[in-house]
């Protein structure tokens, strides 16, 4: 008899939760603004990160409920902002271009050894060692961490060093975010224009010992350039490219091949 008492009572209880339990989801429902999902569908589901959210459907939630701009999906570019505005009715507005550079040419036998490594194959275990086992710390290790992180097949190790597929890129930093000496840059506003393959800013006179493509800081790109977009500074040629105009003069004179026409 107490058995049976028991099971009753534990039988009352749960109908009587499941009870409250429905009526609390039929009452305390939110209603979802449906365009979420319409905006969720416009991504490409990448989940990159690039526009600064979680993943698409964060995005997507923060243009519908907090306005955010609709033209922030690297991947999708301006094809995919006009289809998010449309659903929006908004103006999608300019979406820049950016694709990842990887800024190193110290490919093995250009860039000396310190030692030889044969640990975890990570770029990020290799740095943690003495910042990794090539002459320049700045450099690419060539371990692939980048080639693991790209979603979409646009960056490979190729004699050593990590080289973009410019194709492929969607500019979603992914790259760029694992490498741990900081060898990827993510541009825009770079077509037609040259680049500086080179993170170093050791002296000259060191640079030159650690590698045969590492920028020496001569100044003579920014003695060149016409437009003064190129300067050196802390022994690195750096280029603004809203007042490069590409007229290659830099590259010209470049005595390290560091300055290369795209």
């Amino acid at each position: 008899m107490t058995i049976g008492l028991a099971i009753a009572i534990v039988t009352v209880v749960g109908l009587l939760g499941a009870v409250i339990l429905v009526l609390a989801a039929k009452f305390m429902h939110v209603e979802e603004d449906p365009r979420i999902g319409e905006v969720n569908g416009c991504l490409p589901g990448a989940n990159c990160g690039a526009c600064g959210y979680a993943g698409c459907a964060d995005y997507a939630k923060a243009i519908v409920e907090a306005g955010a701009a609709v033209n922030k999906c690297v991947p999708g570019g301006a094809k995919t902002a006009d289809a998010v505005a449309a659903v929006m009715g908004v103006d999608a507005g300019a979406t820049a271009v950016v694709k990842a550079v990887a800024a190193c040419q110290g490919k093995p036998g250009v860039c000396g050894q310190r030692f030889d490594y044969s640990g975890i194959q990570s770029c990020a275990a290799a740095a943690a060692l003495h910042g990794g086992p090539k002459a320049c710390v700045f450099s690419c290790i060539g371990l692939g961490d980048c080639v693991k992180a790209c979603k979409f097949d646009a960056i490979h190790i190729v004699e050593g060093i990590a080289q973009v597929d410019t194709a492929k890129c969607t500019g979603c930093g992914a790259c760029a975010a694992v490498c741990p000496h900081d060898v990827i840059d993510i541009l825009g506003g770079t077509e037609a224009k040259p680049l500086v393959l080179c993170h170093n800013t050791e002296k000259g006179a060191v640079t030159n010992k650690e590698c045969q493509t590492g920028c020496i800081g001569c100044m003579k790109c920014q003695k060149a350039c016409p437009t003064e977009a190129i300067k050196v500074e802390n022994f690195l040629a750096r280029i603004n490219y809203e007042t490069c105009i590409g007229c290659g003069q830099c590259v010209e004179v470049c005595p390290k091949g560091v300055i290369v026409k795209q």
